[in-house]
């Protein structure tokens, strides 16, 4: 029995419209580039949140690390997520 074309179309149409513009977006996105001093001073990052102010500027770090695994002794997965983040004021003369 032969399917009908029309409902196999809009699913075609539809996800292949998808599946285009998922390709468009990557082919558009620069790659990154890894700066070894920045991942140095991640991995140096402290877990838990901390801040700090200067004058004019706001400094903050946050690191949290688990490990989740399936089981007492089953494969793992270690998840290490770490932010900087700095936030500067200054005044500009108009």
């Amino acid at each position: 029995m032969a399917l009908p074309l029309i409902p196999v179309a809009g699913f075609v149409l539809r996800y292949g419209a998808m599946a285009m513009a998922g390709y468009a977006i990557a082919r558009a996105i620069r790659p990154g580039r890894r700066d070894q001093r920045a991942e140095d001073a991640l991995d140096e990052t402290a877990e838990g949140l901390t801040l700090r102010r200067e004058p004019g500027q706001l400094n903050g770090t946050a690191r949290r690390r688990r490990v989740i695994r399936l089981g007492d002794s089953g494969p793992g997965v270690e998840i290490d997520f770490a932010a900087l983040g700095r936030l500067r004021l200054r005044k500009t003369s108009a």
